[in-house]
């Protein structure tokens, strides 16, 4: 997605969080034009940030989109030349982790490659997955140990430790390499760990929380 974006057209999934947000407003600085997806276009705590964008009110178009909706992302992809995939609950605590964590990660993630895969003029797909992806599989770390591309974390582990975040980022990305590789999507992930940094949306993100607790002289528990 480097170079000039005159006239180009991309997709940003969940845009109201962390990642996202920065994402749409470098994606604006350089000229794209933005489709971009929130659950509810009527919450102005997750609009007012992006609309007061440099660009926004020029080249940027915000869209309702469900991630358990198959078909939801059809026409906001249509027409783009990337989809940027970030739409994903991110909870470290849940009572229903299928129905909170799960099912948006795994089936969302199909849903948004679905769409892609309708559309030729998409020249690739970049999806944000998490370094819980890759980070619990019980092999021991060792300075001989390579950590490539084939390193993911163990399904099993995880939902036997109760890691429920990890076991949906986990299972999202597997299902997306597949599901690219059988479709012949143009795709890559990234894996970050904690997300700190400047605030542009106006609630805090999971990893700057636990910042902020400790700042404030609170007990702070991060899994």
């Amino acid at each position: 997605m480097s170079g000039g974006g005159a006239e180009k057209v991309v997709c940003v999934t969940g845009a109201s969080g962390y990642i996202a947000s920065w994402l749409v407003k470098f994606l604006l600085q350089r000229g794209y034009t933005v489709k971009a997806t929130v659950r509810d276009p009527n919450d102005p705590r997750k609009m007012e940030h992006l609309l007061a964008l440099d660009g926004a009110k020029e080249r940027l178009h915000l869209f309702k989109a469900d991630l358990l909706e198959e078909g939801s992302f059809d026409s906001v992809v249509d027409g783009c030349k990337g989809v940027f995939h970030t739409a994903s609950p991110v909870i470290n605590y849940s009572a229903d982790p299928q129905t909170e964590l799960i099912e948006p990660a795994l089936k969302g993630t199909l849903n948004v490659l679905r769409s892609c895969a309708k559309d030729p003029s998409i020249k690739r797909v970049v999806i944000t997955s998490s370094m819980a992806a890759v980070a619990f599989n019980g092999k021991p770390l060792a300075p001989d140990v390579l950590i490539d591309e084939t390193w993911f974390s163990d399904a099993a582990l995880c939902e036997k430790s109760k890691l429920w975040y990890s076991l949906s980022k986990t299972l999202g990305e597997a299902a997306a390499w597949k599901f690219a590789k059988e479709n012949a999507i143009d795709m890559v992930t990234i894996n970050p760990g904690f997300v700190i940094g400047p605030l542009l949306q106006p609630t805090l993100n999971t990893s700057v929380e636990p910042i902020l607790k400790l700042v404030n002289d609170k007990r702070c528990v991060y899994v």
